[in-house]
């Protein structure tokens, strides 16, 4: 029984993501596709990998944090160590979004503060002006 392989326009449609993203992630090694004539013939794990690599960046990781966890397959142990791996980057990103929240909520405030002295100064002036 053959296995379901797709075209690029298949996947690109079924993402929702340009033809050439599905080329990028095929030039930086992520995606394997064979060649018949200059048709690319993409199959079944081709597709898993290129939903893992959006779904990576949807979480944030990198290109190459994706590949690492897509290198570390291996479904004949469970997968563990891939899990414990995505686990540890999963960590890293919400400490570093934490973070992100934090000097937002910083920045906030700040600019609620120099709001505040400009309407001031403005009153002030304006005060004077009558």
């Amino acid at each position: 029984m053959a296995s379901k392989t797709y075209t690029i326009r298949d996947l690109a449609r079924e993402f929702d993501i340009t033809t050439r993203t599905i080329r990028f992630y095929e030039s930086e090694g992520l995606l394997a596709p064979r060649r018949e004539g200059q048709t690319r013939i993409y199959s079944e794990k081709d597709r898993v990998n290129l939903k893992l690599v959006l779904r990576g960046k949807r979480l944030g990781l990198t290109l190459a944090e994706s590949r690492e966890l897509i290198e570390m397959y291996d479904p004949e142990h469970g997968n563990v160590a891939q899990l414990q791996r995505l686990l540890e980057k999963i960590s890293e990103r919400r400490v570093m979004l934490e973070q992100q929240l934090a000097d937002i909520r910083l920045m906030q405030t700040e600019l609620d503060a120099a709001e505040e002295r400009c309407l001031n100064a403005l009153q002030k002036a304006r005060q004077k002006e009558s």
